[in-house]
């Protein structure tokens, strides 16, 4: 497999080194050359704050985000900017990625008193933490109505040194009045709302925001949010007889299709972009994250599985081919982005937004120039493959999409035709058509290797590592595919190896690619915070229905036991973000809102649920429970805001349905019933396996298994609600028929 690679290091010598040449996150080492005198998050800068009696000022980006870039390149590069603030402030600058227990207590903050957030965020402090100003980007110098950068320092200063009462003393009331505002509990002895009302509320407020011509929800810019698709994907599976059920399918269905074809997904080199920036999934923001292939990759193979549609697989392979060849590390383990901008193939030290992915239409006509045999009006390839991808002489981008025409005369891919229209207008075949688009690709592909690549953010990161777990073990177990259940086992031992401190029994928060391509760690690491273990808890569940190889199952039960000793509120029920022994984090917080990444609380209530029917173990129902009843008042309001935690609700009310296998994991006919239980999209259920032996993992832990064994030295399967069961089933097709009539049983409850 080809390694990704980042940017190249320069070899100049560098005016200015500060500590974060010490660090090892890509977006602390792109500011280690600044004239500011930055400290990383610690003790160092907070005793250095208590000392001097400095206020802090707090810097929070990621390597990835366009602005920060900017706001380094205008202010954190300016000598004088530099120094007013390393002489009158202890400097700290932040990755989020790294440490989101810091974002979000000072986002938290940020918005409260701004009413807007994002990227970069900058945030002053008091020598013991607490906030009192804040905000996000700021030009160097007084901007229309923007106060510049320097301006908010010498007011800052002045107030320190004349104010600083007052300052405190609000930054402390606001501080007092999150603590309130921001806490997440259930009342002594109160149940989770009921489910149906609270899915077809969840449903109703989604089909209110749906855009119907490009699907999606809102105009622009537009979000991919799998986790709405995957909602409305299971809420169809318990209302397949109504109208309700038909639309949301129709939404997830045609949201994919639209954005498998728009300029968001990126025809040549695979994956998707972060978002776009029209209704129309057309010009997008260029970035790739992690996060959102993973779970784009789940979103369509759970749509091939419900609709039988090979596009809605061929995308999801698509993805996981971009995630194996461009963010994938040597040892198991997966990079978190690819950056928006580039230095254009053209040259110049500027980079641009979207130079890597873009085309003039004499980029497209010099490299395809053949004229194809049979077509209509002597057309070249280019000719074919500009109709189809809507390449225009002039660029193909609005200047509306485009504010700092960084995009001008270039064109982004968007399928304009099907393939069919395309090939009656050029008079050949279907087959020849996707002959030609096919191998127009690859050349570009080939040419766009040429050109200078994005920065790679090459930090690997637990929770995204278990979520892109949960792709390859998901699709490989739909689609059948053993080289990619390989790469999911290699994705697990990778997290066990690097991610997994077995001594103090501590999930690692990140590891880092080093510069002869070995895995390295800072000391001391960064422990796991709650999504951490959440999402990988859900990518070894997940790895275990794969593979069927008990060791993840087993390491899932470990992990759960840990999470809830750290994180869990023995007071109002769910789990806080981070650790709450952690003096340096103000807020304790409980994440209410599945946005690009599900809520780890979300993912650990559906976590709970199904390791309580692989373990036997009520409290973890219990627990389960308990968490869903916290977030009680918001699933019932704006549950829009909560779709995962609405499905963990929904899984609840219709019980999971155990489907046991019993014959050899290897065996023909044993794989012959999972391709029959994986064909399905059965968001209700837990798969298991048992052999010949007694003594096994599951068998020891649920002692009704051991009734049940082979039929006639045969593969067999049981199907059962709460370990009631069918007849013995040998046959994959009756064991079809049989999950499908289920689930019809199931919705008429």
């Amino acid at each position: 497999m080809s390694m990704a690679s980042g940017g190249t290091s320069s070899t100049t010598p560098h005016k200015h080194t500060n500590r974060l040449a010490e660090e090892r996150s890509p977006y602390l080492l792109q500011h280690a050359h600044n004239p500011v005198d930055w400290y990383p998050w610690g003790q160092d800068a907070f005793d250095k704050a208590k000392n001097e009696d400095k206020p802090i000022f707090l810097s929070v980006g990621y390597s990835t985000c366009h602005w920060c870039h900017v706001m380094e390149r205008e202010s954190f590069e300016d000598e004088e900017i530099g120094k007013i603030l390393s002489d009158n402030f202890v400097c700290i600058k932040v990755d989020r990625e790294e440490r989101p227990d810091v974002d979000k207590v000072y986002m938290t903050f940020v918005q409260a008193t701004s009413g807007g957030g994002g990227w970069p965020m900058s945030v002053w402090l008091t020598p013991d933490l607490r906030p009192f100003i804040g905000g996000t980007y700021f030009p160097p110098t007084d901007h229309a109505r923007r106060p510049g950068l320097k301006t908010v320092l010498k007011r800052i200063i002045e107030q320190w040194q004349n104010n600083r009462p007052a300052l405190e003393s609000s930054g402390e009331r606001i501080l007092e009045a999150l603590k309130k505002g921001t806490a997440v509990a259930a009342n002594p002895g109160e149940s989770p709302p009921p489910a149906t009302q609270v899915a077809d509320r969840c449903f109703q407020q989604l089909a209110h925001s749906y855009e119907e011509e490009y699907g999606g929800f809102r105009d622009a810019p537009k979000f991919p949010t799998p986790v709405n698709l995957m909602f409305l994907m299971s809420y169809w599976s318990v209302n397949r007889s109504t109208s309700e059920g038909v639309e949301a399918l129709q939404m997830a269905l045609h949201t994919l299709r639209m954005m498998a074809l728009g300029g968001i997904h990126d025809h040549v080199a695979q994956g998707f972009h972060r978002y776009s920036t029209d209704s129309s999934w057309h010009v997008p923001h260029f970035e790739k994250m992690l996060y959102d292939q993973a779970q784009l990759a789940v979103a369509y193979v759970t749509a091939s599985q419900v609709s039988g549609e090979q596009l809605f697989a061929d995308v999801a392979k698509d993805i996981l081919l971009y995630v194996s060849r461009d963010l994938s590390d040597q040892s198991g383990g997966f990079y978190s982005a690819e950056d928006a901008d580039s230095v254009p193939a053209s040259g110049g030290p500027e980079k641009r937004e979207g130079a890597f992915c873009v085309w003039t239409a004499s980029d497209v006509r010099e490299l395809l120039p053949d004229v194809v045999e049979g077509a209509t009006g002597a057309a070249t390839q280019a000719d074919i493959f500009m109709h189809h991808y809507g390449v225009k002489e002039l660029g193909n981008v609005a200047p509306e999409q485009d504010p700092h025409g960084e995009l001008q005369g270039q064109n982004v891919l968007i399928v304009r035709y099907s393939v069919e229209l395309t090939a009656a207008r050029f008079g050949i075949s279907v087959e020849k058509a996707n002959e030609l688009l096919s191998s127009a690709r690859t050349k570009m592909a080939k040419v766009r290797e040429g050109r200078p690549r994005p920065h790679l953010d090459t930090k690997m990161l637990a929770s995204w590592n278990g979520l892109m777990l949960s792709a390859y073990a998901g699709v490989g177990a739909v689609l059948g595919d053993k080289a990619l259940l390989e790469r999911a086992v290699r994705a697990g031992n990778f997290l066990k190896e690097h991610l997994w401190d077995a001594e103090r029994q501590t999930v690692l928060r990140s590891c880092y690619r080093g510069d002869d391509m070995e895995v390295q760690q800072i000391s001391p690491p960064i422990s796991g915070f709650l999504d951490d273990y959440a999402f990988v808890i859900c990518g070894l569940l997940d790895l275990y229905e794969a593979t069927l190889q008990t060791e993840w199952l087993q390491w899932a039960e470990e992990l759960q036991l840990r999470q809830d000793a750290l994180f869990w509120d023995d007071q109002g029920g769910g789990y806080f973000c981070s650790d709450p022994g952690d003096a340096a984090v103000l807020l304790q917080l409980k994440e209410d809102q599945d946005g690009a990444e599900p809520s780890a609380n979300s993912v650990s209530a559906s976590n709970l649920l199904r390791l309580s029917h692989y373990s036997g173990r009520r409290e973890w129902l219990q627990r389960s429970q308990q968490l869903l009843a916290a977030f009680s008042d918001r699933l019932t309001r704006v549950p829009i805001a909560l779709p995962e935690m609405v499905q963990a609700l929904m899984a609840q009310h219709y019980t999971l349905q155990q489907i046991v296998i019993c014959g050899q994991r290897d065996a023909p006919d044993t794989a012959s019933l999972l391709a029959a239980v994986n064909s399905l999209f059965l968001p209700h259920k837990v798969l298991m396996h048992i052999d010949g032996d007694a003594d096994g993992f599951l068998r020891r832990r649920l002692p009704v298994l051991s009734s049940m064994s082979q039929h006639g030295g045969v593969a067999t399967a049981y199907v059962c609600q709460d370990f009631t069961c069918s007849l013995p089933v040998t046959d994959p097709q009756e064991l079809r028929r049989l999950l499908l009539d289920g689930a019809t049983e199931r919705r008429a409850e």
